[in-house]
């Protein structure tokens, strides 16, 4: 069984992934940048005995780190747990075409948002994810990742709206049933959800022209993906899982 490993700047999200390349279980945890190594180690092998999985039936793991703070916490736990990591970096051996001026200074998650897009679902494709960031990542028609955009995430704003406006505070991160909010409540959900739906439809509108196609995939990953595909008509798929298989295909790749 292979462990993929996405550690973005708010959460942690792990899968096991089988020889079929499918996510078969997976987990999805806080990042805290002061973690230890001794730390990470406690919790990943907690995560695997409260699942009732065991540890030992991995035999290899690949991680694309955002943040360079826990990047030897990362290596040192899992070399102690003798399954020395493939750090995944974006600079070099992508099974992917990137032409941008500075490839090393992409983040290994967007790359491998592009590469199990163009693989599964072809190119051109428009991959949007919901994380810390909002990232679009675009493969153009020739199969290249060409960059994208990069926004305030939901909860990213979400949470600088809370702290400046303390009735505010406290609303749940949900879709309304209408765009004009009847209440605060109501009003601040459909700014949040509807908005960031809102925005994705004006962007991945705007890189279509620039890439001269009427229609591709687009696909919503994230841990708001679902949430925000509700209120979004742009979304061909709904992907949760594509960052974790993308990291396989770049272990793959690389290794």
């Amino acid at each position: 069984m292979f462990l993929s490993v996405d550690v973005g700047n708010t959460q942690t999200t792990l899968g096991l992934v089988n020889e079929d390349g499918c996510v078969v279980h997976h987990w999805r945890t806080k990042t805290d940048r002061l973690d230890t190594a001794d730390e990470i180690t406690a919790r990943l092998l907690g995560l695997f005995t409260a699942s009732g999985r065991d540890f030992d039936d991995v035999d290899a793991v690949a991680v694309a780190c955002v943040v360079p703070d826990l990047l030897h916490a990362w290596r040192t736990c899992l070399t102690r747990l003798d399954r020395a990591p493939l750090m995944v970096s974006s600079g070099a051996g992508a099974p992917i075409p990137v032409a941008l001026p500075h490839p090393e200074a992409v983040g290994a998650d967007r790359i491998a948002n592009a590469v199990e897009a163009r693989r599964l679902y072809g190119a051109p494709a428009i991959v949007v994810d919901f994380g810390t960031a909002t990232n679009i990542d675009v493969v153009d028609p020739r199969g290249a990742f060409v960059g994208g955009v990069i926004a305030p995430g939901i909860m990213l704003s979400a949470s600088a709206l809370f702290s400046r406006a303390s009735k505010l505070s406290g609303v749940p991160i949900e879709m309304p049933e209408r765009t004009i909010g009847d209440s605060s409540e109501h009003a601040l959900q459909s700014g949040i959800v509807i908005g960031t739906a809102a925005m994705a439809e004006g962007l991945v509108a705007r890189i279509k022209d620039e890439l001269g196609v009427e229609e591709c995939p687009v696909i919503a990953t994230g841990g708001l993906a679902r949430t925000v595909s509700m209120a979004c008509r742009c979304f061909t798929s709904v992907d949760a899982d594509l960052t974790l298989r993308g990291i396989h295909q770049l272990w793959r790749a690389q290794r």
